[in-house]
């Protein structure tokens, strides 16, 4: 068994233009002054990363790492999480997603979805660059508008979604598997990846893809109602990150899992701080631990009530108490007996 790494910090949602959250100096060393050892970094964000340069220039990966060193933070992953959402987008959201791809390209899917694949590409090839072997990304989603089924789905539809959702993602799982990235979808409502089930029904696809796993975050299985523990149990062959994330689910006469088209605050479901919702992170630490969880617990702040910067200080030293010093030996070796055939045989009454 291994102990998990961290206590480390997705920075996606303390870039800012105010410092120290605009610059990759001044974030790193904000991260480091709260107890975080590494960050994850979102590839798309130019305030913290300039994806062009990490996979064309030694110059600025030196530097881009010899910074973060001298914070004494490691950068644990890359995420290319919006990138990854618009390889597929149903045209209802057109609009919405619009925002996350270059002004040029709105309007025109076919070359968003082509600038998306890119940018999942170059995060791949950055990623082996930087000497890592993971990165998170979201799948994308042409099916997640019917996920309730009424009307009557038409015939074939959902299975034409996911061939389609594979066949995008197929050569990308390719060049990760010749750069030894793991790409590790997080299941997430929105996307067509979002539970156990419509993994598998993607891994199908995709022939069981080696470099297709998974970012495990338990805050999005309180909010579905799926057992967050047994998840780790049936994927932990899977699961090479993890999002140390917190939620809540208080269902009342009111409304339940839709939330209601209610803001954050007054859902039923909603995120929280780490430690403040209902995941059982004792639990969690100690399943990923006995499965040899091989990488690092990533804080990522997202609550409804909490000051962010509140959360990110408070996380670290949440996972610093979580984190299992794994054992090196079995805590009854005190009472081991060398091996004896003979005793062994007089045990069992057969001598």
């Amino acid at each position: 068994m291994r102990t998990i790494k961290g206590p480390a910090l997705f920075l996606a949602q303390f870039a800012s233009d105010v410092p120290p959250f605009g610059d990759w100096h001044g974030i790193t060393a904000w991260a480091a002054s709260l107890g975080y050892e590494g960050v994850q970094v979102p590839s798309g964000d130019s305030r913290l990363f300039d994806l062009d340069l990490a996979v064309s220039s030694q110059d600025w990966r030196d530097e881009f790492l010899g910074i973060a060193a001298a914070n004494g933070i490691a950068v644990t992953e890359l995420s290319c999480h919006l990138q990854g959402q618009l390889v597929a987008v149903h045209p209802a959201y057109d609009a919405a997603f619009d925002t996350f791809a270059p002004q040029a390209l709105r309007g025109n899917a076919k070359a968003r979805q082509d600038w998306a694949a890119d940018q999942v590409g170059k995060t791949i090839r950055a990623s082996r660059l930087l000497g890592l072997d993971a990165m998170a990304t979201f799948s994308g989603a042409l099916a997640w508008p019917y996920l309730y089924p009424w009307p009557q789905r038409a015939p074939g539809l959902v299975e034409t979604a996911f061939d389609t959702l594979a066949a995008r993602w197929r050569p990308l799982l390719e060049m990760a598997e010749d750069h030894g990235i793991d790409v590790c979808y997080e299941l997430h409502p929105g996307e067509d990846l979002h539970d156990g089930v419509t993994f598998e029904m993607f891994l199908d696809r995709v022939g069981h893809h080696a470099r297709a796993n998974l970012l495990y975050d338990p805050s999005h299985f309180v909010l579905q109602q799926l057992d967050y523990l047994d998840h780790i149990d049936i994927y932990h062959d899977r699961i090479r990150m993890f999002h140390v994330k917190d939620a809540e689910f208080r269902p009342t006469g009111r409304q339940g899992v839709y939330g209601g088209f209610q803001n954050w605050a007054d859902r039923a479901g909603r995120f929280r701080s780490p430690g403040d919702g209902q995941v059982d992170f004792a639990q969690v630490f100690s399943k990923l631990a006995k499965h040899d969880f091989p990488g690092w617990a990533v804080v990522e702040w997202e609550c409804a009530l909490k000051h962010p910067e509140d959360g990110a200080r408070e996380g670290a030293e949440f996972v610093r108490r979580h984190i299992i010093r794994t054992t090196p030996h079995a805590f009854d070796d005190f009472a081991a007996q060398a091996p004896d055939k003979a005793a062994v045989a007089a045990a069992l009454g057969l001598a």
